[in-house]
């Protein structure tokens, strides 16, 4: 069996969302986009695997976080988000800022349509 085939325990979180067949599924899109930019990042060599598991491991283990898994992917933005703080590409200021838009714009944005930044009522 290889490492990829031993299933983590994390997987058996009960927090985590699943297929139907029992495997491990992302929540939401932006989940997915967020993973698709991380090994993006890690490909075009701006961190290690190590750094990143580090990283992400910093956040998960922070208090207060979801013992059931279910705030993984939230932790897996905050570690990406304080990667290219750390790395100078982004400003943490700035990221916020954008977090805080795009809360207002997905408060703003009926139901059923799509989240766009320009549903943000202050830009």
């Amino acid at each position: 069996m290889s490492a990829c085939e031993i299933p983590s325990a994390l997987v058996q979180s009960p927090g985590m969302p699943k297929s139907p067949e029992g495997d491990p599924v992302f929540p939401e899109p932006w989940a997915a986009e967020a993973f698709a930019m991380t090994v993006h990042l890690h490909e075009r060599g701006l961190f290690t695997w190590s750094e990143w598991a580090a990283a992400l491991s910093g956040e998960v283990h922070k208090p207060g976080r979801a013992e059931d898994g279910s705030d993984y992917f939230d932790c897996w933005v905050a570690a990406l988000s304080g990667l290219l703080v750390m790395k100078g590409v982004a400003d943490g200021e700035v990221i916020l800022a954008l977090q805080q838009s795009w809360q207002r714009a997905a408060e703003a944005t009926p139901h059923g349509r799509p989240i766009e930044l320009g549903n943000d009522p202050l830009r």
